[in-house]
């Protein structure tokens, strides 16, 4: 059974509800970042970790991947151009919007108050408005990959949901519904509710 270190709250979120989806059990260690239960899984303290048996891995990006190739789920193959299709997607999200929200979580409340920066927030939120802009004009089905929930999916709506509770712009009604009915499924609910 796996081991997800970290919060509901944080990017361990991504983690659980990609275990969800694949239909794997595991349990919950629950760890703020930098704290002393965290560093006993990741040096650096950040979080999520997942313990695979003897294995310690980082980042929640990294896990999804190993577990989607691990269990042959939420991602095209590898060595495919739809996976390179995919990991384009997963790039991009990681620039445009995760990275964004990290920008504004560290002026807001992470970086000690002489070194945070209130006004860069409002060029973040235009940044991040502006690219959810493009994400939605490349949205054209009920998922950012095709026909079925890839790792992009839950990355994009942990991130939508980052910004909503961050106080950033709405995003148009078709991103909005889009997040809403990936919300919706029993996977994400399994996952929130732990």
């Amino acid at each position: 059974m796996y081991k997800v270190i970290g919060t509901g709250k944080s990017r361990a979120f991504r983690v659980m509800w990609a275990l969800e989806e694949l239909g794997q059990p595991y349990d919950v260690i629950d760890a703020g970042p930098r704290s002393e239960e965290a560093k006993t899984y990741n040096p650096s303290g950040k979080i999520p970790a997942l313990v695979d048996n003897d294995a310690v891995l980082t980042d929640s990006v990294a896990i999804m991947t190993y577990l989607a190739d691990k269990h042959g789920g939420l991602t095209a193959a590898a060595g495919t151009v739809a996976r390179a299709r995919q990991d384009a997607m997963t790039l991009w999200l990681i620039d445009e919007f995760d990275a964004v929200l990290w920008a504004a979580a560290k002026h807001s409340f992470v970086l000690p108050e002489e070194h945070r920066n209130l006004t860069i927030k409002d060029t973040l939120k235009y940044e991040f408005e502006r690219s959810a802009k493009q994400l939605s004009n490349r949205l054209e089905g009920d998922f950012l990959m095709g026909d079925k929930i890839t790792i992009p999916d839950i990355l994009a709506v942990h991130c939508l949901n980052w910004a909503m509770g961050a106080k950033f712009p709405r995003v148009d009604d078709k991103l909005f519904a889009y997040a809403q009915s990936l919300r919706e499924r029993p996977a994400f609910q399994a996952a929130a509710a732990r």
